[in-house]
């Protein structure tokens, strides 16, 4: 964080089992997950952003504004550009 970067993931899920909070925390130590996760079994961080498919990386600016989103995997290099470019802002 000592140059503005900070990840928060949401967990949005896809099935109802994924709702199981012991689980995501489970499978967030089995894959060594540092950052925070934000539990959105409601949806209502998911219908916020107008999320749609699974899985989405948002960038989101100091002022709470998406400058950047990516649907899928891949696209890694744009999205760390991204990240450099938005850090030199």
């Amino acid at each position: 964080m000592s140059k503005g970067l900070v990840v928060v993931g949401v967990h949005s899920p896809e099935f109802f089992w994924e709702r199981n909070l012991a689980k995501v925390k489970d499978a967030v130590k089995r894959f060594g997950i540092l950052y925070p996760i934000a539990i959105d079994n409601g949806f209502t961080i998911w219908d916020s952003y107008k999320t749609r498919y699974w899985p989405t990386l948002l960038l989101i600016d100091k002022q709470g504004v998406v400058r950047y989103a990516h649907v899928g995997e891949g696209a890694y290099d744009l999205t760390e550009q991204t990240i450099v470019r938005l850090l030199g802002e």
